[in-house]
C-alpha cells in the first residue's frame, strides 16, 4: 500500500509567507488567520496567485520583444553614432574574438530570460490543468527559476561599465538605449511572476486524489 504523505493543509496548518512560521488554522467561524509572530495574514494558498502570475508573465512576454529589437546601447563619437541591440552586441563580441564574453552575454541576456518565460508558462499551464506528471522536477524547476532571476541583468551592468570606461577618454559617449528599460522590465516582471506563483499547487492534485480513495 502506497501511503500519500499528509500535507500541511490537510493537517490544518498554515505557513506564513513573510516569516515562514507554521501555525494552526482557526476553526470554523474563526475568521481571518494572522501569523502570531509577524501578524501577516495567512492563507492556505496565495489568493489569486495564478491569475497575477499570468498577468505579470504576459507583460514580460510583451516587453521581451522591444528588449531584443530596440537598441540596448547608443554610441556617439566624432565619427558618427551607432546603435546596438543585444544580438548585434553578441555578434560583435564573437567576431572580435571575445567568444567567452559573447557566450556569457548570450546566455545571461537572451537565453536565460527566454527560458524563464517558458518555464513559468509550463508551470502555470500544468497547475491550471491539474497535471500530476513529474511533481518533484516541476518543483525543482520553480526553485531554479527563482535562483537564476537575479543573474539576468548582465547587459545593464555591461552598458554601465562601458559607459564609465569610454567616457573617461572623452572620445565617445555611450548611453543606455530604450531596450535597457524594456530588458529590466522583463527581469522584474518575471521575478514578480515567480513570487506570485504558489508551488504548493503542484502537489494539490495528489492530496485530493488521496482523499477520494479514502
Amino acid at each position: 500500500m502506497n501511503a500519500t504523505p499528509a500535507t500541511a493543509a490537510a493537517c490544518g496548518l498554515l505557513s506564513c509567507h513573510v516569516c515562514g512560521l507554521v501555525s494552526r488554522a482557526p476553526g470554523t467561524g474563526g475568521g481571518t488567520a494572522h501569523c502570531p509572530r509577524c501578524s501577516a495574514r495567512l492563507h492556505f494558498r496565495k489568493p489569486n496567485g495564478t491569475s497575477r502570475a499570468w498577468a505579470l508573465l504576459i507583460a514580460a512576454y510583451i516587453m521581451y520583444i522591444p528588449a531584443n529589437l530596440l537598441p540596448i546601447m547608443e554610441t556617439s563619437s566624432l565619427f558618427g553614432s551607432e546603435n546596438d541591440t543585444i544580438m548585434s552586441g553578441v555578434i560583435f563580441l564573437w567576431s572580435s574574438g571575445s567568444w567567452d564574453l559573447a557566450g556569457l552575454v548570450f546566455i545571461a541576456s537572451i537565453l536565460v530570460p527566454l527560458m524563464k518565460l517558458i518555464a513559468l508558462t509550463l508551470l502555470l499551464v500544468s497547475v491550471q490543468c491539474r497535471a500530476r506528471w513529474l511533481p518533484v522536477q516541476r518543483t525543482r524547476l520553480y526553485r531554479l527559476v527563482e535562483q537564476v532571476g537575479r543573474w539576468s541583468m548582465l547587459d545593464i551592468y555591461v552598458v554601465t561599465i562601458l559607459a564609465a570606461l569610454v567616457q573617461i577618454g572623452s572620445l565617445a559617449t555611450i548611453t543606455a538605449g530604450p531596450a535597457a528599460l524594456a530588458f529590466g522590465a522583463v527581469v522584474v516582471l518575471t521575478m514578480f511572476a515567480a513570487m506570485q506563483f504558489d508551488p504548493r499547487l503542484i502537489w494539490d492534485p495528489f492530496h485530493q486524489e488521496s482523499q477520494h480513495h479514502d
